[in-house]
């Protein structure tokens, strides 16, 4: 194997989640392994990706790898660039505060008109994050601000 083109695409985690996904699919219908790297790596990858609060642990995903050009050319109007419109399918921002994170020099580039308007195009798109599991982690808290 060569290496034609060197980092000819930037991939999305969307992208790399469903390629992992779907290589640890096609090992397990061919019953065989890939060297012990390989699975390592793809195991924690995939548990990364699907870990709360990553966009992707939405089971089951609200958006796919063909919603990525649907979101880009909805987009477009607003003259995002490539690297903060891969930014924006990887954090999936619902919020103007995490869009600010995203978005270079947000507030000097889009009216607050057009920054509600790019996170209701992403909602649209790549669905709406789903609210923080509630495991009583809050209990733990209360009892060590306590002292006991």
């Amino acid at each position: 194997m060569r290496i034609l083109e060197a980092q000819n695409a930037v991939l999305t985690n969307v992208e790399v989640y469903t390629f992992l996904s779907n290589q640890a699919k096609e090992y397990q219908a061919q019953k065989r392994r890939g060297p012990n790297s390989l699975e390592t790596l793809r195991k924690e990858m995939l548990e990364y990706f699907e870990t709360f609060p990553g966009p992707l642990s939405q089971k089951p995903l609200p958006y796919d790898v063909n919603s990525i050009p649907v979101l880009l050319k909805r987009l477009r109007p607003y003259k995002i660039s490539k690297g903060e419109c891969i930014m924006v399918v990887n954090l999936r921002p619902t919020t103007i505060a995490a869009l600010n994170a995203v978005l270079e020099d947000m507030e000097g580039r889009f009216s607050e008109q057009q920054q509600e308007a790019i996170i209701q195009i992403v909602v649209e798109v790549l669905g709406e994050f789903p609210p923080a599991p509630e495991d009583g982690e809050e209990d733990g808290m209360d009892t060590a601000e306590d002292g006991r």
